[in-house]
This record gives C-alpha cells, sequence and structure tokens, in this order.
C-alpha cells in the first residue's frame, strides 16, 4: 500500500508564511532595538500581522525571540551548507575559506540579536533556561559544521580545541564588529588565525 503525503490547505500555507514573517521581524527588532523595545506589538507591527495572531503562534514574548533566533540561525547554517561545495579543495584556501565563512555567521543581524537575548537572559530567569539551551544546540551544530568543511580529525591531539577556539574566534570579532566597521583589522586576524589552524589540522612531517 503505497501512501501519499498530505497537500496543505491555503490555511496552512497562510499560517506557516505568518508565522516566518514574525520569526524575521523579531531578529530584526532585536537586532535594531535591543531586548527592552522589542515588544510583540512592535513584531506584529513590522510583520504586518494583529498581536493577537502574533499570540497565536507564540504566546509569550519568550516563545517568540528564542524561536526567532533559532529560526534564522538554522537558516543561516542550512545556507552555508548549501554552498559548501563552492569552497576550495582541501589546503590552506579551504581553511581561510571556511574561517572567513564562520566569522561572517558572527557578524550580521542574527548575531547581534542574539547578543541582545542573551543580554536579557543574564537577568531574566524565565528567559536564561531557554537561551542556555538554544545556545546548546546552536554551539553544537556549528562545531559540527566547522569540522566536516575543514576535514578536521578530532582523534587528534589539539583539534578538536582548535575547532572550538575558531568559533570563540569568531564570536569575538562579532561583538567588536558591533559598535564599528571592523573589516580591515577583522580581515588580518581571519588570514593569521587560519594559518595557525591549518598547521594544527595537517602539520607537515619532517
Amino acid at each position: 500500500m503505497t501512501s501519499h503525503p498530505v497537500a496543505r490547505t491555503p490555511q496552512q500555507d497562510r499560517s506557516r508564511a505568518t508565522r516566518a514573517r514574525l520569526l524575521a521581524a523579531a531578529v530584526d527588532c532585536l537586532a535594531e532595538l535591543g531586548w527592552q523595545g522589542s515588544t510583540v506589538t512592535v513584531v506584529a507591527e513590522r510583520a504586518g500581522v494583529s498581536r493577537g495572531a502574533a499570540q497565536h503562534h507564540f504566546p509569550t514574548r519568550e516563545d517568540l525571540f528564542t524561536a526567532a533566533v533559532e529560526y534564522v540561525t538554522a537558516e543561516r547554517l542550512a545556507a552555508v551548507r548549501a554552498h559548501a561545495d563552492e569552497l576550495p579543495a582541501a589546503g590552506s584556501d579551504r581553511t581561510r575559506a571556511v574561517v572567513d565563512m564562520i566569522v561572517r555567521l558572527y557578524t550580521g543581524p542574527a548575531f547581534r540579536a542574539a547578543l541582545h537575548l542573551w543580554t536579557a537572559a543574564a537577568t531574566e530567569e524565565a528567559l536564561r533556561e531557554r537561551i542556555v539551551a538554544l545556545e546548546g544546540r546552536v554551539g553544537r551544530e556549528a562545531h559540527r559544521a566547522a569540522t566536516e568543511f575543514l576535514d578536521a580529525d578530532e582523534t587528534r591531539p589539539g583539534v578538536r580545541e582548535s575547532v572550538q577556539a575558531t568559533l570563540d574566534l569568531a564570536r569575538g570579532l562579532g561583538l567588536a564588529n558591533l559598535l564599528t566597521d571592523d573589516s580591515v583589522r577583522r580581515s588580518g586576524v581571519i588570514r593569521q588565525w587560519a594559518g595557525l589552524l591549518e598547521s594544527t589540522l595537517r602539520p607537515e612531517h619532517p
């Protein structure tokens, strides 16, 4: 007996579209206005839906903003994976391209929005548990993707720590870029770190 996928109804399509607009608007609001300025009403207005419709999808403010950051982060990681075949072949050029790609994940609106959530979670108990869990999932997926793209053998001494250091470096460069354009200095740091990382991943044999 052959099973067939259930077709979505126009109502389901509209519901998915509304949810996607709310998530995108929530990230934009967080990035631009911060946690204090980002209310469900503001997000609903930006998304072009009623507050009631927003609360139908996301009953609480915490539901909306944690889902928004998770959604956009997942979308960005998926986009990175979709373009992985465009990376250079194995070697120093690929390592630098991967480091640059990882850093770019931490220098856009999604990272800025996440940073506002981290700050709010430091003082708001209702948000903290959600953000800790979210960051754990995002961190594991980012590490897995970095290891894959770098073709890193984490059984070798120091390799796993070097991959994690790449993610930590990217996060720090994202912070440095929040107030001013840090692209020139960042480019030099990426180049230097990529060289050090490559020597750890694939040390030359005497």
